[in-house]
């Protein structure tokens, strides 16, 4: 990556990266920390990112007949109840209502009217949704069952990290329900396909796709799936998941319906999310020491228009040739839709401006000022490269270029990441070898080191918690891309029937 002449972010990746990815965050105007402690506000810009990957997976969704509905935010604690190991793992990560109303009293308001059954704000909907497709379901016919909910959930989070692990955050949650197992588990890996289609061809990000160890898998799943993306510091990042549930959750919510041999069954079913955890992944992927770098296809503004007005007497006319530059290029197409342009009018230094949109990633910007307008050309800069690597180009090939130039951009970042992951991803056939790959070589100045490790694992329970608590590394899955090849774990000396995916992770 192009190192520029000066950092807007301090410190950098390597320093710090863990204060670099905040400052990211804070200087691309993506999100802040909110004054209740563990939630966060999601300024516009970083909005802005979510309704675009909203729109991208809706479509995707409904394209394989998924329909959106939505379920209480409320969640009776009976609910939970019913499917024991399932509240077990959320347990401790639920907020509870216990009243209804507040009173004044010695002049402060305090809570009264105390619920007869407390209400848990939902950590995820299976329980509630559950019950509802009991209602609904009553034979063969009325299956499947096909939905999808964007909504908001709670887990309460004790060491916050915008985008990544907030109190309150954004999500889709799709569940299903299927007259048998075949159809279930078919869904289960479509929508996991779609996620990996979906952060591959719109955020640039390469993932590892692959199913999750039983001390990894989602409370009270069968099997869960995810999708691994790996970020710069060398982390992993659980990027989505889908479970397959099996007849766990129809048990518990009592999901029956009459067979086509007329006997009575439990449906199977599923669930599958990704939440604005991907906005924080995309950021740690990609952005640099001056701030985020956003895959055209997934930015909301793809062209930013910068008027460089040194004298008032300017304004008017290059602001019209912006305008008039912008009308052109919206009727250009990249990728099948029309390229999204923004023009920056504020009434502040070019030069400002210009940085404002560096640090948020845009992925192209074209600055205009008197002398372009002289010679009817206009200064092209992209984000995959230094900032003061610029390109005139005349106002007439823009049409033919920008098009050209964001499809440079979505590959460049691609080949990037894959590069970046590829060169941090080692086989390791040692467990001496395999501690010193995640040992950091200098404590006392933060440096990337580690990556993912394909290692041999016989399936020891035992073996996998000891890294956890000696390395802080987990099994991140169990790659579905690779055919098993047996071999010898290095932890337990005993055979293994393939290599799984180690790592630190967030």
């Amino acid at each position: 990556m192009s190192t520029p002449s000066r950092n807007a972010i301090s410190p950098t990746r390597h320093d710090d990266f863990p204060e670099w990815y905040q400052q990211v965050v804070r200087a691309a105007e993506m999100a802040e920390n909110s004054e209740v402690r563990g939630c966060m506000v999601i300024k516009p810009w970083g909005y802005a990112l979510w309704e675009r990957m909203q729109s991208i997976l809706d479509g995707m969704f409904k394209a394989t007949g998924h329909r959106n509905a939505y379920f209480p935010l409320f969640i009776p604690l009976s609910h939970l109840q019913k499917e024991a190991e399932h509240v077990e793992g959320f347990a401790k990560e639920c907020a509870v209502v216990t009243h209804h109303r507040l009173e004044m009293k010695e002049g402060k308001l305090v809570p009264a009217g105390e619920l007869t059954e407390p209400l848990i704000v939902r950590p995820t909907s299976e329980t509630i949704i559950g019950s509802t497709y009991a209602k609904w379901v009553k034979s063969y016919r009325d299956l499947p069952i096909l939905l999808n909910q964007w909504a908001n959930v709670v887990r309460w989070e004790m060491r916050p990290r915008l985008f990544l692990r907030t109190a309150e955050f954004l999500w889709q949650e799709g569940h299903t329900a299927h007259e048998t197992e075949q159809e279930a588990i078919a869904e289960t890996e479509k929508m996991l396909g779609i996620y990996e289609t979906f952060t591959r061809e719109y955020l640039a990000l390469p993932v590892i796709c692959g199913e999750k160890t039983a001390s990894e898998r989602f409370p009270g799943a069968v099997r869960t799936y995810c999708i691994e993306a790996m970020v710069q510091d060398c982390k992993a990042i659980q990027a989505g998941t889908s479970h397959f549930l099996g007849q766990n959750f129809a048990k518990a919510s009592d999901i029956k319906f009459q067979s086509r041999l007329g006997t009575l069954e439990h449906a199977w079913t599923t669930s599958w999310g990704v939440s604005t955890r991907l906005i924080g992944t995309l950021l740690m992927a990609h952005g640099d020491d001056d701030g985020a770098i956003l895959p055209p296809r997934i930015a909301a503004s793809q062209v930013v228009i910068i008027p460089f007005i040194p004298k008032e007497e300017q304004r008017t006319a290059i602001l019209e040739k912006a305008e008039a530059i912008a009308l052109l290029l919206r009727t250009t197409q990249y990728a099948g839709e029309a390229v999204r342009i923004e023009i920056d009018s504020r009434d502040i230094n070019g030069s400002t401006k210009n940085w404002d949109w560096i640090k948020r990633g845009a992925p192209l910007r074209l600055e205009i000022g008197p002398r372009d307008l002289e010679s009817g050309t206009v200064a092209l800069a992209r984000r995959d490269r230094a900032p003061k690597e610029k390109e005139s180009i005349s106002i007439e090939a823009l049409s033919e270029r920008i098009p050209e130039i964001l499809a440079e951009i979505q590959h460049s970042l691609w080949e990037r990441a894959l590069i970046f992951r590829t060169t941090h991803t080692r086989e390791i056939d040692t467990k001496e070898e395999f501690y010193e790959f995640f040992t950091p070589k200098n404590k006392t100045q933060p440096e990337i080191h580690g990556g993912f490790a394909l290692t041999h694992w016989n399936g020891s329970a035992e073996a996998e918690a000891k890294l956890k608590e000696d390395l802080k590394v987990t099994i991140r899955c169990i790659p579905l891309e690779e055919a098993p090849k047996a071999g010898t774990c290095p932890f337990t000396g005993e055979p293994s029937r393939q290599r799984v995916v180690f790592g630190k992770s967030y």
